[in-house]
């Protein structure tokens, strides 16, 4: 049940800043930033997940990322971790405590407890269509923030197909402000320009500066 495709640590030496936002919005006894990203199989959440590890490797940071796959076909529930440091992370154990949860799809509400553990200064992020009162309204044990965004719809418009992995990236950063929106930006087009070319390139960071803006 348990397949890793990728695991990606960097631990470099530096400065510690207690003030720092990191430690602003963690629950008072951790060091890291937790993440969960909640997915189907073929949307893209490892690739989101590694963009926001690079990026915060970029600004600074200690970062691990990771895998787990439930049955490995297309459609099945995933889920991604990425855990975000001003210290060395040593722990590799899934995460169970996230600081915020990212929805790539809405149907896995019912199918997955998406809040699970998420208190009441904690957020969501999720990939609908709906208001975050109508998400609320089928998670009626969280009491945190739900920040909704088309990113589907996003991407169906300015990209030409319906994937949600790179939008969504924008409304993370503006969640959390956990990486900077120009070092995803530099990350992406790092990673991928050689891969779909620069036209494809400059349409997904679009997407991702429009989701950015989103309210």
């Amino acid at each position: 049940m348990l397949a890793v495709f990728f695991l990606l640590c960097y631990n470099k030496k530096r400065r510690i800043n207690r003030k720092n936002k990191i430690f602003s919005l963690m629950k008072f006894n951790k060091d890291t930033f937790d993440i969960i990203f909640f997915a189907r199989g073929g949307q893209g959440a490892k690739v989101a997940a590694e963009i926001v590890a690079q990026a915060a490797t970029r600004d600074g940071k200690f970062v691990q990322a990771f895998p787990y796959f439930g049955p490995e076909r297309s459609g099945a529930p995933t889920k991604t971790y990425v855990r975000i440091s001003d210290f060395e992370i040593r722990t590799h154990e899934p995460i169970t405590d996230p600081d915020v949860v990212v929805v790539l799809d809405e149907t896995l509400i019912g199918v997955d407890d998406v809040a699970a553990n998420l208190d009441e200064k904690e957020s969501l992020i999720i990939n609908t269509t709906k208001s975050g009162t109508e998400i609320g309204e089928r998670l009626s044990h969280f009491r945190g923030k739900i920040h909704a965004v088309d990113a589907s719809g996003i991407s169906l418009r300015i990209i030409g197909q319906p994937r949600p992995n790179t939008a969504i990236l924008g409304k993370f950063v503006q969640v959390t402000e956990m990486v900077k929106l120009e070092s995803v930006v530099e990350e992406f087009s790092k990673i991928f320009e050689n891969k779909i070319g620069k036209d494809a390139t400059e349409k997904n960071i679009q997407a991702i500066r429009e989701s950015y803006d989103t309210i």
